[in-house]
């Protein structure tokens, strides 16, 4: 199997765990520009999304769970379930993202 499979669930339809190697994840930590957060306080009062911190996040969880997928993949995984996200605020002008799961190995059917 060429590439890894991430699930939300607990299974894979058509897929049978044959083994559980432990949690996964992959963290990012990004810092807000100030001109970014100037431009969002201003939106703030508008309403309306805020779409600097809208692209920083969708890159940041992308970069999240491509450091999962390498540490799924260094424990000799070939998928994750119950894959999840999680974000927290660091200081005042910086965001955590985390991708987490399990890593296993999984076989069709």
């Amino acid at each position: 199997m060429g590439r890894m499979i991430i699930v939300t669930t607990e299974n894979v339809p058509n897929y049978v765990v044959k083994e559980v190697l432990g949690p996964t994840f992959g963290l990012t930590v990004r810092a807000r520009g100030l001109g970014k957060d100037i431009v969002a306080s201003l939106k703030g009062l508008v309403g309306g999304e805020i779409n600097q911190y809208t692209e920083m996040l969708e890159d940041a969880r992308k970069q999240a769970m491509d450091r999962m997928v390498a540490n799924a993949t260094a424990m000799g995984a070939n998928a994750v379930v119950m894959m999840r996200f999680d974000s927290g605020e660091i200081g005042q002008n910086m965001s955590e993202i985390v991708a987490y799961g399990t890593a296993v190995i999984v076989e069709r059917k």
